[in-house]
């Protein structure tokens, strides 16, 4: 049988590999000062994110968690994107990870009204920029974000995407 990529809704089972690639990029990869304890959400992530408009998504290829995004509930029918994530071997036009990870999330706003979806990021994450971009988020300034965006300390440049 062939391996094959597929993007489920986040459950408790995952948690651990979740926590596990998250870390590994922001540290290893991108050398970010960031430990677990700085990230409480990810011990949380049905409490934090899937509730309301909200909801967490993992890429799993093999069983193994390979990427993960997920919508934080903002209010006003708009959320926030977080967490995207996905591991070095599974970036790219082979497995499209993120454009999957990316569809998944937005076709849930689609089909929840969500108006805008919002999101900020490190200078850091260039690869990540030009995928935003490439997928119709338009970069705003920090003063265009609405009050109850919750900007991460590490978060330079913001987007938005306005769903139609």
């Amino acid at each position: 049988m062939e391996k094959e990529l597929a993007v489920k809704e986040y459950s408790s089972e995952n948690q651990n590999q979740v926590i596990e690639l998250i870390l590994h990029i922001q540290q290893k990869e991108y050398d970010i000062a960031i430990t677990k304890e700085d990230q409480p959400d990810l011990f949380t992530i049905e409490d934090s994110y899937q509730k309301g408009n909200g909801n967490f998504w993992v890429a799993l290829y093999d069983g193994e968690v390979v990427g993960t995004i997920s919508l934080l509930d903002i209010g006003n029918q708009h959320v926030a994107l977080r967490k995207m994530f996905v591991q070095k071997e599974f970036r790219g036009a082979t497995f499209k990870t993120a454009w999957l990870l990316l569809q998944t999330a937005l076709i849930w706003a689609k089909e929840r009204s969500i108006e805008i979806v919002y999101l900020g990021t490190t200078e850091q994450f260039l690869a990540a920029h030009r995928f935003y971009e490439k997928n119709g988020f338009i970069t705003i300034d920090m003063d265009d974000l609405p009050k109850a965006f919750p900007v991460l300390e590490v978060d330079r440049k913001f987007y938005k995407y306005v769903v139609k």
